[in-house]
């Protein structure tokens, strides 16, 4: 990927893709393609289709997608499934079409099976039930890889899934019911900071681990992957297997874990009560990076700084 390679990045001002567009910047890219959803919706593959065939970009991120935590995957599951398949489709044949260079699609770590087992590998993918919370979700990323791996196959594309593990950073959305759990526990803490309150419930049993990984790390992963040499990222595409690579932290904490370093950040100081009768989710997600490491990458950002980060990225934007 050259310096003035025209490069799109779908869903540019969402957590992930606002993030590629700070990286692309970063390392001397400046022809990149940005679009808002008023100016091309990605569901509309007419649309789609006539913004690629102007445009002809050589390069595409494709980071658009609806996105949410346990409450919205589990209220949403037809909007979830139905949108996501609709961007994916859209997107990566039409890139097809106009002859696009590479393409990098981001999924999500909730692809792997419920009871994966530590870490989950790349080529665990499809051996065995998925979470059922998130299941429409995952099933849309699963369709999404699969499309990679087809279109490579029939028509000789190189098109690769990069699959995050949980993203925060800046540029997220601080919902209490269906953002993400780290922003979740950000709003949430610091208004009952604000407040005064003496607790904050907890959704489940605080037992269920997660990773977590900065978006900026995310970014930079995949604008290494988008810039590899032909050899190293043929490699990836997987011959006969998925062409899909893991990208995370390496390390994983407890729910209950995460909510004490939040409100250490934060300065909550008061207690935290679980509600057991909200789901847990998946007991375990933490991917195995070993294709990322053997490229040499490794995420810069600790959690405890992060975290930080996203609390003054919240308290700049939403904070009274």
């Amino acid at each position: 990927m050259r310096e003035d390679s025209k490069i799109y990045v779908a869903g540019h001002r969402g957590l992930a893709g606002s993030a590629l567009v700070r990286a692309l910047a970063g390392v001397g890219h400046a022809n990149i393609l940005t679009r808002t959803h008023a100016e091309l919706d990605l569901t509309d593959q007419a649309a789609v289709r006539r913004f690629f065939q102007v445009e002809r970009p050589e390069h595409v991120f494709l980071a658009a997608a609806k996105v949410g935590g346990i409450h919205a995957n589990s209220a949403y599951p037809a909007e979830f499934i139905r949108t996501n398949l609709a961007i994916q489709t859209n997107v990566i044949h039409e890139a097809w079409k106009a002859g696009v260079e590479r393409l990098i699609f981001l999924g999500s770590s909730c692809i792997y099976p419920r009871d994966c087992p530590q870490p989950m590998r790349e080529e665990y993918l499809l051996s065995g039930p998925l979470e059922p919370s998130n299941r429409p979700y995952a099933v849309a990323k699963i369709a999404g890889i699969e499309m990679c791996s087809g279109y490579n196959r029939q028509y000789g594309t190189r098109f690769l899934a990069a699959m995050p593990t949980n993203l925060y950073g800046p540029g997220d959305t601080y919902d209490l019911e269906n953002s993400h759990v780290i922003p979740a526990f950000i709003r949430k803490m610091h208004e009952a900071k604000v407040r005064g309150d003496a607790q904050v419930v907890v959704w489940g049993t605080g037992e269920a681990r997660r990773e977590f990984l900065f978006s900026d790390d995310m970014a930079e992963a995949c604008v290494l992957l988008m810039r590899l040499p032909e050899a190293e990222y043929t490699a990836l595409l997987g011959g006969g297997l998925w062409p899909l690579v893991n990208v995370g932290s390496g390390a994983d904490q407890t729910v209950a874990e995460l909510a004490r370093l939040v409100a250490e950040e934060v300065g909550f100081r008061g207690r935290f009560v679980y509600d057991a009768a909200r789901p847990d989710g998946t007991p375990q997600k933490m991917l195995d990076i070993s294709r990322m490491s053997a490229l040499g990458w490794r995420p810069r950002v600790a959690l405890h700084e992060g975290i930080r980060q996203a609390y003054q990225d919240f308290r700049r934007r939403f904070a009274k």
